[in-house]
């Protein structure tokens, strides 16, 4: 149960945890009496900063499909209950050359477009189609995390990852339309110049042009999630949420 509540405990499945937007959306997300099963390539960490164990942990590369589908099904065994409040498909991956140069579309090889459509677009689809039932039952909610790259050329994000995600946000849009008359409600944010690790070199230039004249922190982008998988948000669906500080405009 809840902490002060009589509602029974929710579950929430989220790709991409270890650290930045992740990082934040567990810490949100279990502040709230949420149970938080998580999906990374790594093993469960020994250091983690939230209260869960091994048993709220799923090393899955989601690179390779059939890995992905496994974990679906180790993911079902776990949902005691067979009920799924959220998923969020966080986990995304953007290639670099050498020195950690931009990748164009000249230039990204065959198997790196490959992989990162095979992370950033597949797996969210795979891992939402194979836990529609777990879905359906708490009338739940999917969250794509897309970018601000996906609808226009950013001088940091690579062409495969930027591609990605504008096909993530199309994908949004469809499975709005195809699950939202089974119950579960489908939508995207779409975070801008968020102040995490993995920011390149030059973001500075980037701030300057943002009306609000800063980077934005992975919480701010994890209060939206919450949001999102919460009855605040019980007629949004099928929408991109751009959190950007006006990057947009």
């Amino acid at each position: 149960m809840t902490k002060g509540s009589n509602q029974p405990r929710r579950t929430m499945l989220l790709t991409g945890a270890s650290r930045g937007i992740g990082h934040a959306t567990v810490k949100r997300f279990s502040a709230a009496g949420w149970r938080v099963i998580t999906c990374s390539r790594h093993a469960f960490p020994e250091n983690c900063p939230w209260e869960m164990g091994p048993e709220d942990h799923i090393q899955v590369d989601l690179s390779d499909p059939a890995d992905t589908l496994r974990a679906v099904d180790e993911i079902k065994n776990r949902l005691s209950d067979g009920e799924l409040h959220a998923l969020v498909n966080n986990a995304g991956i953007s290639p670099k050359g050498p020195g950690g140069a931009r990748l164009g579309t000249l230039n990204t090889p065959e198997e790196d477009w490959r992989r990162v459509f095979q992370v950033n677009f597949f797996a969210p689809i795979l891992l939402a189609r194979g836990l529609l039932e777990e879905l359906k039952r708490t009338h739940g909610a999917v969250v794509n995390v897309t970018s601000i790259a996906g609808s226009r050329v950013h001088p940091f994000a690579g062409a495969a990852y930027a591609t990605s995600k504008a096909a993530l946000a199309g994908l949004t849009r469809e499975m709005a339309a195809d699950f939202g008359p089974l119950g579960v409600r489908v939508n995207a944010i779409a975070p801008g110049e968020i102040d995490t690790s993995i920011l390149s070199p030059g973001t500075e230039k980037i701030v300057e042009q943002i009306p609000m004249q800063r980077l934005g922190t992975p919480d701010e982008v994890a209060k939206i999630i919450y949001v999102l998988c919460t009855d605040t948000s019980s007629y949004l669906n099928g929408a991109e949420i751009h959190i950007n500080g006006g990057q947009h405009v």
